[in-house]
């Protein structure tokens, strides 16, 4: 890769290395430099600028993140489409998150133009957070890196796999002092039934008996007689020897003693016992808070068919710190900080227009390669995975509904859709719910944009970088359709006009992102019988 400063007037086809912004020219970095942008450079007076070029062995940032993120990425997971050379990894369903450290350390020291981040190994996640990143640093990976890492990754299975939670159903020995109260029971087992919820599993039975070795066995031999697993003992004393009431009542119930303690605060004082194949708890007094804690660590291994050995306890120093001290605050409510997770966004499909150009039929009825080409467009939508997708409707209504027919989507019909597209942009913005972070604006007569466009606007998309509005574009020219977040909401109820929301794109420069996209899909809408018919022989 060559990187320097070179002559404008020569810098076509380059990479731009850093931002412009001067006299009318606001070029981003990484824009590959058209020869319309050097005409406009030299027209600001710009006579040198910082970029790169790309050499036969390097691989483009996007390509190499994109490839490098496919072999990670293991069972339970999917990959964003990349950008910035930057692809991330999310979780398909709640579950726990595995890999091998030595293995993610060995890409990471290859070279340094690839990284490779993750959560920790075990990490409890939930579905659509994201669990890793790739990201090329320069612009483009040496190729030789890029296939070593690859090969790395592959070896042995992907690096990165997801397991699921499995729905269970648990019994419960809950033991009783003579001066314990049943509201402390009762605050208990709440607890727990909503530490189980998260994780799809619930409490099937419950047993309470006094805390006493005899009672604690008879409770957990009915519990493993009636199918109960895991089997979880709440002593109302902590245990504190292996030979305590609790362990020796598992025990005598024909468990096996596996472990006791734990280098996990809080969590120190958690039994691992086992009869035949099913896991028996000894919980820590602790586990009567929602906080997280050691128990957490084994029961979520446990609840996503990740066996728990002795040893895998005892390595659970390494992070195991988990007690609210000065340098780690956390609530004392038992809340959790918000985990990372892929936006929520939202699909409108604009399919009210008259189609007057194309004489009595309705294009977005037409069929093309077997489908109306409304329905291509929303399939798109719904395989990008948005949420709700939401078809605006206005002429033809019914027959637009009759097209899209056993499709998860949800219907707005504008009865203004004669006075223009603005119209149904509007109606279609003021039908967003709430708890969304950006929804895309797809046109119904652009047969030929799929779920990968969209999904590199998404991937786009960072309100954190001031990316909040995407623009796809092709050889320098921009087109549909395009990503807002939600603060223009609200001016998108309120835009007038054919032209949509243009305008707002001029208004709000600094919130643009122009994405580029692999064809020109894009900046292709069908307006005429000719087009029609020229789409339909391609």
């Amino acid at each position: 890769m060559i990187f320097g400063e070179i002559e404008a007037a020569t810098a076509e086809g380059a990479i731009l290395a850093h931002s412009i912004r001067s006299d009318g020219v606001s070029f981003k970095k990484g824009r590959v430099i058209s020869a319309a942008d050097v005409a406009a450079l030299k027209a600001a007076g710009i006579a040198r600028v910082v970029a790169v070029r790309l050499e036969a062995s390097d691989v483009p940032e996007d390509r190499a993140a994109a490839e490098l993120a496919a072999a990670i990425a293991g069972p339970g997971l999917r990959t964003g489409e990349p950008f910035t050379g930057r692809a991330n990894l999310f979780a398909e369903a709640n579950g726990i998150l595995t890999y091998d450290p030595a293995r993610l350390d060995a890409i990471n020291l290859i070279d340094e133009a690839l990284t490779v981040a993750a959560l920790a190994p075990f990490e409890s996640v939930t579905a659509r957070q994201m669990v890793g990143t790739v990201k090329v640093i320069p612009f483009a990976a040496p190729r030789a890196a890029l296939d070593k890492a690859l090969e790395l990754a592959k070896a042995g299975g992907p690096l990165v796999t997801l397991h699921p939670f499995r729905p269970r159903t648990l019994g419960l020995v809950a033991t009783r002092l003579a001066g314990t109260k049943t509201s402390v029971l009762d605050k208990t087992r709440a607890v727990l039934d909503a530490r189980l919820a998260e994780m799809g599993s619930r409490i099937g039975k419950e047993l309470r008996c006094a805390h006493d070795e005899a009672e604690v066995a008879s409770a957990v031999r009915a519990l493993l007689a009636e199918g109960f697993a895991p089997v979880l003992v709440f002593g109302a004393s902590a245990i504190t020897d292996r030979r305590d009431v609790v362990p020796a009542g598992i025990a005598a119930a024909g468990g096996e003693i596996l472990h006791f303690g734990m280098p996990v605060d809080p969590g120190n004082l958690m039994l691992l016992a086992r009869k035949g194949e099913v896991p028996v708890l000894g919980l820590p007094g602790c586990a009567r808070s929602p906080a997280l804690n050691g128990f957490d660590w084994v029961l979520s291994r446990l609840l996503a068919d990740v066996d728990v050995t002795r040893a895998d306890i005892m390595r659970m120093g390494a992070g195991g710190l988990l007690k609210e001290i000065s340098t780690r605050p956390q609530p004392r409510d038992g809340s959790r900080p918000a985990k990372p997770a892929a936006p929520r966004i939202a699909a409108l499909v604009l399919a009210a227009g008259k189609s007057s150009r194309m004489g009595a039929a309705n294009k977005l009825t037409a069929e093309i390669d077997g489908a109306a080409m409304v329905a291509r467009v929303t399939d798109a939508a719904l395989a990008s995975g948005a949420s709700p997708v939401i078809v605006v409707t206005g002429h033809q209504d019914n027959e637009v509904r009759a097209a899209l027919a056993g499709r998860d989507v949800l219907f707005i019909h504008n009865p203004e859709y004669a006075e223009g597209l603005s119209t149904s942009l509007r109606a279609g913005a003021k039908a967003l719910p709430d708890g969304l972070d950006a929804a895309v604006v797809c046109l119904g007569d652009m047969p030929d944009i799929t779920a990968a466009h969209i999904g590199r606007l998404v991937a786009a998309f960072d309100p954190e970088e001031g990316r909040t509005i995407c623009v796809p574009t092709f050889a320098g020219k921009r087109g549909n359709p395009v990503l807002w977040g939600t603060e223009f909401f609200t001016e998108l109820q309120t835009v007038k006009g054919d032209t949509g929301a243009k305008h707002l794109i001029g208004e709000h420069a600094d919130a643009v992102c122009e994405v580029p996209m692999p064809d020109d899909a894009s900046l292709r809408d069908i307006d005429t019988p000719e087009e029609l018919a020229k789409r339909r022989d391609a």
